[in-house]
């Protein structure tokens, strides 16, 4: 089954890649990998606001998480000239959980993201990654999360 046809599966329409919010490129490639640039979580295509352990919990923060990873492979899939089976796999994912100082479940609202990234591209979905509680996102957004690949 294609990478289109797994995202097809699971009800995913890829929404249009997104476009750079300040003076900064949304994917660069050097050699066979592509580094995606960090993606705020949205609903209803504005900016998730909230912070995890004070106006949202972990599972909010998963869906968040989620989303962020769609919004991701919509760029992947742009960095790809259109053709997501040129990942070869999903090297690195970095994931920011804007939290409350007593918050320590940054590592669960990431799996939103990991576990779609798992589901889409099977094992080379599997990656290495670091989940981090931090104060503030652009925009007052709940996640950011940014992604390196390797493509063939």
């Amino acid at each position: 089954m294609s990478i289109d046809e797994k995202l097809l599966a699971l009800g995913i329409t890829l929404p249009a890649a997104a476009a750079p919010a300040a003076a900064y490129v949304m994917h660069a490639q050097s050699g066979d990998q592509v580094f995606l640039s960090g993606h705020i979580a949205k609903k209803d295509g504005k900016p998730w606001v909230g912070q995890l352990g004070r106006d949202l919990g972990t599972e909010d923060g998963k869906q968040a998480a989620r989303l962020v990873a769609i919004d991701l492979i919509s760029t992947l899939k742009a960095a790809c000239g259109g053709d997501l089976g040129r990942v070869k796999r999903i090297v690195k994912v970095m994931s920011l959980v804007n939290s409350t100082p007593d918050f320590t479940e940054q590592h669960l609202v990431t799996n939103g993201a990991s576990e779609l990234l798992v589901e889409v591209f099977g094992d080379a979905g599997r990656h290495a990654r670091s989940a981090f509680g931090v104060a503030q996102i652009p925009l007052g957004a709940c996640v950011e999360i940014e992604l390196i690949a390797e493509l063939a």
